[in-house]
């Protein structure tokens, strides 16, 4: 089972922390189109998580990806991560994020993301705000270290289901590879931009469960600049130090000239699913029980 998925603030985050140029939201939407066409020629559906605030002030955005038929997830309200906020203020943005979607689309938003994965075993109490707000399966859990956390005590590579507390939630974690002694998730991000195509296909292809996540401004040929130290701050919520800076315009900008063709491989060779198709295609009977 492949699943593909895509996380959508680009438009959001343009206009909060970029200045709102228009060229640049030209480039999202005709870099979404090529997506969309995309899957559209191999009859393929994904996941799409959706920044709350696209749903106010991007609403064309994403009713293009509905009217496609893909599935419309919650990446919260305005891209803060979860655990730089109290279970109170992540309650309030959940519910507003969904509710905007929902009141957008016309449909019930089942499927969640975390910005930047942002739940672990510090703030575990995120799995009971999300069911709290109407959300039946999440795509948030990064079962490995990374910069912003990671929740490596998961131990758990293919879906799987969370109880924490009285609240069960059915949990889609991203798949890692052992490179060196290190778990790495090779399928999305900037280690998909930096690994070959044929490593991560092969990767994928050893797997009885694989998912693919993608940012369109991953995708973008052209180079970041080097954020402002106001913006860095107002966005990371960490010193924005020339050193910190310098490694994020790095990582942001590895392997970006020929990300798009590595997709476009992907989706060629792959059968997809999106999130609300592997739940229905589960036996959940069967699959592991994690208790937090």
């Amino acid at each position: 089972m492949n699943i593909i998925s895509f996380d959508i603030e680009e438009w959001f985050i343009e206009r909060a922390f970029g200045g709102g140029r228009e060229v640049r939201y030209r480039e999202f939407d005709e870099f979404l189109d090529k997506i969309l066409c995309a899957l559209d020629a191999r009859n393929i559906k994904g996941t799409f998580f959706c920044v709350g605030q696209m749903a106010a002030e991007f609403s064309d955005v994403v009713r293009k990806i509905d009217a496609a038929g893909h599935e419309v997830g919650c990446h919260s309200n305005t891209h803060r991560w979860l655990n730089k906020m109290t279970r109170d203020e992540a309650l309030e943005d959940t519910k507003a994020a969904v509710d905007a979607l929902e009141q957008l689309i016309g449909k019930k938003v089942k499927s969640f993301r975390a910005p930047a994965f942002s739940i672990g075993m510090a703030n575990k109490w995120a799995f009971e705000v999300l069911a709290e707000c109407g959300i039946e399966r999440d795509a948030s859990v990064f079962p490995a270290v990374r910069d912003f956390g990671g929740f490596a005590e998961f131990g758990q590579k293919e879906p799987a289901i969370v109880k924490c507390g009285s609240t069960q939630i059915k949990e889609f974690p991203i798949c890692t590879a052992k490179i060196l002694g290190k778990e790495i998730a090779y399928s999305g991000g900037g280690y998909f931009r930096f690994f070959p195509y044929w490593f991560i296909k092969c990767e994928m292809d050893k797997l009885n469960y694989a998912m693919n996540y993608f940012h369109i401004a991953d995708l973008l040929p052209e180079s970041n600049k080097v954020m402002s130290r106001v913006a860095y701050e107002s966005y990371f919520k960490e010193p924005g130090t020339l050193l910190n800076r310098y490694k994020r315009y790095i990582k942001s900008n590895l392997g970006k000239s020929g990300a798009w063709n590595k997709l476009l491989k992907l989706i060629n060779s792959t059968d997809y699913v999106n999130l609300d198709q592997a739940d229905i295609s589960i036996d959940w009977s069967k699959a592991k029980l994690i208790e937090l």
